[in-house]
């Protein structure tokens, strides 16, 4: 029973019924914890290649897990969680693009690729907080160009660019891995720029009429992004 009672105290109290993006943080935050103990088990349960790519993995929804449990508190105090957020994708989203390099450096994957990849998603999520908080002269519609620049060269060197041509030479599993994550980045993703222009002023104001609470699709969005970029390098680890 203590255990039980000391485990609800670090998950945090539920929230009410009611409270759609508390329960989304509720739910986020256990996922994420869940997903980053499945994946630092089975480190040992694949080949030694591949645990890199399964470490990143779990970091990625541990990192995520932890300021989940900062942002669950933010909402249930009425504060808003955008900075906890952008810490969090400051330290995650290079993360997930790490995993390109990773699952391609068999077939030729090198430094400067992935530098390439960590620098321009800082550069993304950088001029994104910038736009968004306003801290800055230019306004959210200039620093959001400058964000969406960085986003596309990141599609363009996954799907189109030396990674991709990388990954089609590889073949096989290290392939369909690739353009599955690779999706993840299109689709996946999508849903941040969106949230960016709903939560900024600028010409893109009727997107607000559309988007009833962005905060809980950012927290089912980050959920699936997260927790399945993990699964796809597992079952590429497993498979091989």
């Amino acid at each position: 029973m203590e255990n039980f009672l000391n485990v609800m105290y670090f998950l945090g109290d539920v929230p009410a019924a009611g409270d759609l993006v508390g329960i989304t943080f509720w739910i986020g935050t256990m996922a994420m914890m869940a997903a980053s103990a499945f994946f630092f088990l089975s480190l040992n349960a694949v080949d030694a290649k591949w645990r890199s790519s399964i470490l990143v993995s779990g970091l990625i929804t541990f990192i995520a897990a932890v300021h989940y449990m900062y942002m669950r508190d933010a909402h249930a105090a009425g504060d808003n969680t955008i900075v906890f957020r952008y810490v969090d994708w400051i330290l995650t989203v290079p993360l997930m693009c790490v995993e390109f390099y990773l699952i391609l450096r068999a077939a030729g994957a090198t430094k400067s690729h992935l530098t390439h990849l960590v620098v321009a998603s800082t550069i993304m999520l950088v001029t994104g907080f910038i736009g968004e908080a306003g801290t800055m002269a230019g306004g959210a519609a200039l620093w959001g160009l400058f964000s969406g620049i960085a986003y596309f060269y990141i599609v363009y060197m996954i799907k189109f660019g030396e990674l991709a041509k990388l990954a089609a030479s590889a073949g096989g599993a290290v392939e369909s891995a690739h353009k599955t994550l690779s999706l993840f980045v299109i689709i996946g993703w999508a849903i941040y720029p969106i949230g960016y222009m709903a939560g900024t002023d600028g010409w893109y104001d009727v997107i607000d009429a559309f988007i009833p609470n962005m905060e809980v699709i950012y927290n089912i969005g980050d959920s699936i992004n997260k927790i399945g970029f993990g699964l796809v390098v597992y079952n590429l680890a497993v498979s091989k």
